[in-house]
């Protein structure tokens, strides 16, 4: 009897057909998760209006959603370590689809909170369970670049949102924005039919034939009737949240919570905002639209540059990097620029917050054992989503002071800056972590 590595394995062989199906099916997914969380931004200005809310009203509005994420991260996350990663994308994709549809036919502020509540229980669980099944077949050197390549798609989705809504909007309103969201309930038939199961879950499962099935996908090559498949990282392991903070390992989890809470604080300011605060600056309303589609561009061209950076030089430089540049675009916008810089200085930031998050779940991702992967991945996505929720917040109240404009965006550009003192810490504690993967060695 042989015994496969199946991680080794994965590690060490090509990247074939049935892998890219996994990042097209992943990808697509998180396209309707992007859509989802960015269109929230589109409708705002056109919500204010017809309600009559005032800003910091607005921004607790906005909240409602994230709450959700943070709660879908926390729960569903974890909970996919012990059911499955493809359930765990199943219950979430059913979730955040079905509810963004009925958030459509919402008649008060009440019953618009309700729905985007349950669509942001999916919309957290999915990003830690998609990134954890992408990670798990992605061979380690090239690791970074597929998981932000699969990523990306959730800037495709913020991207859809705000051409959608530059050309519905005005004629149709916002409620055919979230009626749009039936379409994808289609695509559930094909996850389930052909997105894989993590590997290392079926075999800690004990279900070799299911395991041997998919493994020869990746491979390849068929099995011997005698080999027998195991995944080192699942042996003595529990998938708690005290094991996040074993080995070695506190002060970079503690580091990235950071991170993410300060990096998605940003993300859901930016797009909760922007097209408000630049109509108020002068900005035509198409312009303030199209800010946000380059913000999202930015996103995914960040996100898949700084994969591939990441796997040459590490990605806790790049981060650093990402989130200097992100401090400076965001302050400099504050300036009044003519419309060509102006969507220049939002593309970087883009490049720099949207792309740096998509960056942080892949740091994550290669810090953590494949046991406690969704769980670090939940965790850390939890904790950012408590960012999100203060993000829509904290503009909805700073903004209703009325300071000038440049004022605004520098305190915008503070979490940038925090969150690149925390991940130089990060860079500085990192070492040798027994059963861990080096960030390094991406």
């Amino acid at each position: 009897m042989r015994n496969i590595d199946v991680g080794e394995a994965i590690d060490q062989g090509p990247f074939g057909s049935f892998q890219w199906m996994v990042v097209a099916l992943c990808g697509a997914l998180l396209v309707i998760d992007g859509y989802d969380v960015f269109v929230a931004g589109t409708v705002l200005p056109t919500l204010i209006a017809e309600w009559g809310l005032t800003k910091p009203q607005a921004g607790a509005l906005q909240a409602w959603a994230l709450f959700g994420m943070m709660f879908g991260a926390l729960i569903l996350g974890p909970l996919a370590d012990r059911i499955g990663r493809k359930k765990g994308v199943a219950i979430s994709f059913l979730l955040f689809t079905s509810a963004t549809l009925l958030t459509g036919f919402a008649n008060s502020p009440e019953q618009f909170k309700i729905f985007r509540f349950i669509a942001g229980l999916g919309c957290g669980g999915l990003m830690p369970n998609a990134v954890a099944l992408m990670n798990e077949y992605a061979p380690k050197r090239m690791r970074g670049t597929i998981v932000a390549l699969m990523f990306s798609g959730y800037s495709i989705g913020g991207m859809v949102a705000a051409g959608l809504g530059i050309g519905l909007i005005p004629s149709f309103g916002w409620k055919p924005m979230f009626f749009i969201a039936a379409v994808p309930l289609l695509l559930l038939p094909v996850i389930l039919w052909k997105l894989p199961e993590s590997l290392g879950f079926l075999i800690r499962q004990g279900k070799q034939d299911e395991a041997r099935r998919i493994f020869a996908k990746v491979s390849g090559t068929p099995l011997a009737a005698d080999d027998r498949l195991v995944f080192a990282e699942t042996k003595g392991v529990s998938a708690s949240v005290a094991e996040l903070f074993r080995h070695g390992r506190a002060l970079r989890t503690l580091m990235l919570w950071l991170s993410f809470f300060c990096c998605l604080l940003l993300v859901y300011l930016l797009s909760s905002w922007l097209p408000k605060v630049l109509q108020e600056a002068g900005y035509a309303e198409r312009a303030s639209l199209l800010s946000l589609f380059s913000l999202n561009f930015g996103g995914m061209a960040g996100a898949i540059a700084g994969g591939r950076l990441g796997d040459r030089f590490g990605l806790p430089k790049i981060v650093i990097a990402y989130f200097v540049a992100a401090s400076l675009s965001i302050a400099l916008i504050g300036f009044n620029p003519a419309s060509g810089l102006l969507f220049a200085l939002v593309f970087v930031a883009g490049a720099t917050t949207i792309g740096t998050q998509i960056l942080l779940y892949a740091s994550v991702a290669q810090l953590y054992n494949l046991s406690v992967r969704s769980t670090g991945l939940g965790w850390a996505s939890g904790v950012g989503r408590i960012g999100a929720i203060v993000g829509p917040t904290f503009g909805g109240v700073l903004l209703a002071r009325e300071l000038p404009l440049e004022q605004n965006f520098l305190i915008f550009a503070i979490p940038a800056a925090i969150s690149a003192i925390a991940m130089l810490v990060f860079a500085l504690s990192s070492g040798p972590v027994r059963g861990t993967p080096q960030l390094a060695a991406t």
